[in-house]
């Protein structure tokens, strides 16, 4: 697994973990309803996980990007889907998203080259 992407999945693993073990319900709670709005329903997986992109991408969240990036991934989705999907988020969110837009390339050329 490539630098890039072990970093990120060992690091929101082992934090989540710190922070789950805190046993706060809220959080808990959060994080219970972030799995479950992203379950299959009447939008399938794939759909969810570029609408969480989209989201991420405008409100300029790195570790949110990977996350469905690589959710996205797994789901099967192909590249052309995920740029088209990224071309809208950096039309909603403009210029400053860019930077991000780059990171997402970057991260999802890694998932690739784990092929």
């Amino acid at each position: 697994m490539s630098d890039l992407i072990s970093e990120f999945n060992d690091y929101r693993s082992k934090m989540n973990d710190a922070i789950l073990a805190d046993n706060n319900k809220i959080i808990k709670r959060i994080f219970n309803l972030d799995t479950n709005a992203f379950a299959e329903g009447a939008l399938d997986k794939k759909t969810k996980e570029l609408l969480g992109l989209v989201a991420s991408t405008v409100l300029r969240c790195d570790d949110c990007i990977k996350y469905h990036l690589e959710a996205s991934y797994k789901e099967g989705l192909k590249k052309e889907e995920v740029v088209e999907a990224l071309g809208i988020a950096t039309l909603v969110g403009g210029t400053i998203v860019i930077p991000h837009l780059r990171r997402a390339y970057e991260y999802w050329d890694a998932l690739e080259a784990e092929r």
